[in-house]
């Protein structure tokens, strides 16, 4: 089992740029796959972008292609998510979570645990 703890969120402006991180406990984090979703209010919790066990593939929804990146420090039980140029739309909760699959998928049933979520506020 592995616990994910997510930081990095908060306001900022249109343009600007973030890194989310998300913690992860235990010593096996290096056999999980790890992938980021978000969640606008009133909408569907939706696939960001993945990163596959050792780093070396990572998968992006569209509209995030160009301006995130995803990476992970395996001795440091990390992901992150680099954010730049952001959008108002961009503005949701994201959610960090770990998959068992050697290929991270992009749904959410594919994922077996999940963080809290931090806060992205995009103003325009």
């Amino acid at each position: 089992q592995v616990q994910l703890v997510e930081s990095g969120g908060g306001l900022v402006q249109a343009g600007s740029s973030l890194r989310l991180s998300c913690a992860a406990s235990g010593r096996t984090f290096s056999s999980y796959a790890m992938g980021w979703f978000r969640q606008a209010p009133g909408k569907e919790r939706d696939f960001v972008a993945a990163i596959s066990r050792s780093g070396g593939s990572t998968y992006y929804t569209d509209s995030v292609k160009g301006r995130f990146t995803i990476s992970r420090n395996n001795a440091k039980n990390t992901v992150y998510l680099q954010m730049n140029s952001l959008k108002p739309e961009d503005t949701a909760v994201y959610y960090c979570a770990a998959d068992v699959s050697a290929i991270p998928g992009t749904k959410i049933a594919a994922y077996d645990y999940w963080g809290q979520g931090t806060q992205v506020t995009v103003s325009s």
